[in-house]
């Protein structure tokens, strides 16, 4: 296709952006491309919860897997990028039912079915939303393969997984201690427990002894469960309680006695070397209690209000009975004192209430034969690589330190646990499918842990278990998984145990861990700090290619970064660089056909061979750095090669060509500008898919969309050392000329003597060929280039490798404003000198470097000593004459 638009005199992200993704949807352009000869590329998203609209967050994750998912279509690959969401039973049943408690209305009102059916509506009015949000960010995701946590084959997946663990161990059903969320009334994972500082104090009470003969004292942080207490605890060494061990105490306010017993569990300094044992509220006192056959007695309801175990207290809060019990033993003589601290309290991930630790009976995944498998695998050349790297012991260190996992949740919203018990035998069965006789069993209330069908996203979604799925069998496992750091305990090792356990492989060959988006103070973005940034603003504003700009061009992977209005504005304002740029060139390409093929040899000058050496420089570390992942430095890459080779020399230097009379010229330019427009567009396209199709649909080309153009190569034909060597030496005598007018106050509209010393002979024919160049970028009185030049007293110099260049400006220098210049321009030189001749006195540089790095290092000294030498003896005659 060879037909041009013509663009507007402005960049517009809303005129440019509106409709495209309606027009990709419509040409099925984010499919797979079905070619049973291109490799496979694939990678599923990590599925968002429906409950709300997207954050920043979610931006930059989707962004670098779109970047990734563009750049592979347009190399060829066949490309799956699997959509889909997450039900978070926990979120979202906590958001449906608030919405219905401002109607007055809870979900026991509701009953189950119908409650459901409200969470379903949610979901549908969410799911919408996020639709809307991944089209503004242009993320190029197969929709015909979208999937949903709860979707009929995700369950059954979810179903067989379970089963298929529990007839082999390692699902099991036991009472335990498990984290408990008061507020939304269901177990919570260690993961889902945050631990923050809170205000709370030890309180000393003393116990009595049954005997009489004197009492015992003990400090605790909780008063409120002092009712459930069914021992003290000291250690067996402690010479403090040796004649108390194996009498009993009175428990206050309750009456009850209790035995003192001896565990290695307490430790002697520690408060008063006695601990009150609670095993039914208290992880870690529940084994204690195991150790030593204590009942355990349950004092709290599920909404963490005492129950009858509690005496008096029945009823109460917890926090309210706290207060009760620490009066009730002040007034009877128990509370010996009080004593403010700060501890660390865990509360709820998702309701932010403080977590109880509760007795109750719970489904559990046994862990340890899972993690070792995990851990194995790591070992061999079918590990999961992490990038960076050091995440792999973060991931090392969670499996070799998990606890069971537990998977049930008291909720009804998510995965019915495919448990039944008989109502007449009380017998259990765990199956895929219901009991035949279903009228004579109850299915378990409880519902699975959202990560656990969550855990088997990548292999799920792909069709499994049915291991002849067409995308089972082409797609996994998958090539890449993007998320952030802090769902690795969550998420990540999940999938991966998972994996491997039901399909003996890698759910990805390498998971990109990327941080958190801070606000500009380097803050968390909470709710609470009011310094949330909507992705969705941000694009109405600067439009969603800058947004994408600004989330990867400073992505470090691992590494938080900080959003900054002052960056989006940098960020549009560089887009809308390219803009005047791209609309000069199709402006000045006519009847020019697409750039479909290498600009010819012959065709070529000097800046033509320049740009195109430079442009196969930067396809080669753009297409390095994407497979590295590291996109902040491929951005820069890219901000380098276009707004200074590109747009500040290349174009300017062209325009020579283009407003002369020599046609020849003129249309071998033409060609030579779209081609490198054309590269460089398709270059940009995964970072910023939108501009770079508005603007490649201006200009001739080859095809339907950019989106399937084919990725820059290298080519060895366009690599020219002499011409990037000789462009680079004009480049640095037009700069040291502008600076020298900036620093005297000369503007180019102010004509200046420029005179050359040459010191390296190549340069004379360098600078003489292209000295209507030169004159045309630094606007000369006169112009002398010549070797054996001798400098003016009163000029300014400026020192370029192998040559000298000196303006007389005679009337605005001032000799000692100069000698202070060129004192700093020495000392840098020295400097940079020590630091080359540091590094290739390092043996480990150049024994490991290659010789070619090495080399560069030494050319790089030798040159900073020829500036050094020329700057010295400019100083000197300066000096000299003042």
């Amino acid at each position: 296709m060879t037909n041009q638009k013509e663009m507007s005199t402005k960049y517009d992200p809303n005129r440019v952006e509106a409709g495209r993704y309606q027009e990709w949807l419509k040409a099925d352009a984010f499919k797979p491309n079905a070619n049973p000869d291109a490799k496979p590329y694939s990678i599923v998203i990590p599925p968002p919860n429906v409950t709300g609209k997207l954050h920043l967050g979610h931006a930059w994750d989707t962004t670098l897997q779109d970047m990734l998912i563009r750049q592979k279509r347009m190399q060829g690959y066949d490309v799956l990028w699997l959509p889909g969401m997450d039900h978070a039973g926990i979120a979202t049943q906590a958001k449906v039912e608030a919405k219905l408690a401002e109607e007055g209305i809870s979900r026991y009102d509701l009953g189950r079915e119908k409650f459901i059916d409200q969470v379903w509506e949610w979901k549908d009015e969410y799911a919408a939303t996020i639709h809307d949000q991944w089209a503004k960010l242009g993320l190029s995701l197969d929709y015909s393969r979208e999937r949903f946590t709860l979707d009929d084959g995700l369950s059954d997946a979810v179903r067989k997984v379970f089963v298929k663990l529990y007839n082999k161990g390692l699902i099991y059903r036991g009472e335990y201690i498990i984290n408990w969320d008061p507020k939304a009334r269901t177990a919570l994972s260690d993961i889902e427990v945050l631990h923050q500082d809170d205000e709370g104090a030890f309180y000393h009470v003393r116990y009595p002894l049954s005997d009489g003969s004197g009492d015992i004292e003990i400090a605790t942080t909780r008063p409120e469960t002092l009712p459930g207490d069914t021992a003290i605890a000291v250690h067996p060494d402690d010479p403090r309680y040796k004649d108390l061990i194996g009498k009993t105490a009175i428990l206050p306010l309750m009456d009850r006695e209790i035995p003192i017993i001896a565990d290695h569990y307490v430790t002697q300094d520690f408060g008063t070397g006695a601990v009150k044992i609670t095993p039914a509220h208290d992880p870690n006192d529940f084994e204690v209690g195991n150790r030593h056959d204590l009942p355990r007695i349950n004092i709290m309801n599920e909404d963490a209000s005492m129950n009858e175990n509690a005496g008096k207290y029945n009823g109460m809060d917890r926090f309210e009975a706290r207060k009760a019990i620490v009066a009730d033993l002040d007034a009877a003589g128990y509370l010996l004192k009080v004593d403010p601290m700060t501890h660390s309290v865990g509360h709820s991930e998702r309701t932010g209430v403080q977590v109880e630790a509760r007795l109750s009976t719970q489904w559990f995944v046994k862990m340890q034969p899972l993690a070792e498998m995990a851990l194995k695998n790591q070992a061999t050349d079918q590990k999961v690589n992490f990038v960076p790297e050091r995440f792999e012991g973060t991931f090392t260190q969670w499996m070799e330190n998990v606890h069971d996992w537990v998977i049930s949740r008291q909720l009804w919203w998510g995965h019915q646990i495919p448990a039944w018990y008989h109502k007449q035998t009380g017998e259990m069965y765990v199956g895929e499918e219901a009991p035949k006789d279903i009228e004579n069993w109850t299915q378990d209330s409880d519902v699975l842990d959202t990560w656990f069908s969550s855990a088997l996203w990548p292999f799920s979604t792909m069709g499994w278990p049915d291991t002849e799925a067409p995308d089972f069998k082409r797609y996994f496992p998958t090539n890449t998984l993007v998320t952030g750091y802090d769902i690795i305990f969550f998420w990540v090792s999940r999938m991966i145990f998972q994996s491997l356990e039901f399909t003996e492989q890698r759910p990805f060959e390498h998971v990109l861990i990327h941080g958190l988006i801070r606000d500009e103070q380097g803050r968390k973005m909470s709710k609470s700090l009011g310094n949330g940034i909507d992705p969705m603003e941000v694009i109405e504003k600067y439009g969603a290619d800058a947004l994408r700009w600004f989330l990867t061009s400073g992505s470090t992977p691992g590494q938080d970064t900080r959003f900054s209005y002052t960056k989006m504005d940098a960020a549009w304002n560089f887009i809308n660089k390219i803009w005047n740029a791209s609309r000069f060139v199709i402006m000045n390409l006519e009847d020019t056909p697409a750039p479909t093929h290498i600009p010819e040899a012959a065709n070529l000058d000097l800046t033509d061979k320049w740009i195109l050496n430079q442009l196969n420089q930067t396809v080669a570390e753009v297409t390095r750095l994407y497979d590295n992942f590291e996109f902040g430095e491929a951005d820069r890459t890219l901000y380098n090669f276009i707004w200074n080779d590109f747009c500040d020399w290349y174009i300017e230097m062209a325009k020579e060509v283009l407003y002369g009379e020599d046609q020849t010229a003129i249309a071998n330019k033409r060609y030579n500008l779209a081609y490198v427009l054309d590269q460089t567009l398709r270059l940009l396209h995964p970072v910023m898919p939108f501009v770079t199709e508005e603007i490649w649909q201006s200009m001739p080309h080859d095809g339907d969309s950019i989106m399937t153009a084919t990725y820059p190569e290298v080519h060895a034909e366009l690599v020219d050392v002499e011409a990037t060597e000789q462009m680079n030496a004009i480049i640095d005598l037009i700069r040291s000329v502008r600076n020298i007018r900036s620093e005297a106050n000369a503007p180019l509209s102010k004509p200046i003597d420029v005179l050359i010393n040459i010191q390296d002979a190549k340069l004379t024919a360098i600078f003489k060929t292209n000295q209507d160049f030169i004159e045309r970028f630094i606007h000369p009185k006169s112009l002398e280039i010549a070797a054996g030049l001798t400098a003016p007293a009163l000029a300014k110099t400026a020192i370029i490798s192998g040559a000298e260049v000196y303006v007389p400006l005679a009337e605005l220098i001032d000799l000692d404003e100069e000698i202070t210049r060129l004192s700093g321009e020495l000392k840098r030189l020295q400097g940079e000198i020590k630091r080359a001749q540091g590094k290739l006195s390092n043996k480990g540089f150049t024994d490991r470097a290659p010789e070619k790095v090495v080399q560069e290092e030494r050319d790089k000294q030798a040159d900073y000593e020829q500036q050094y030498q020329s700057t010295e003896k400019r100083l000197a005659e300066l000096k000299a004459a003042r």
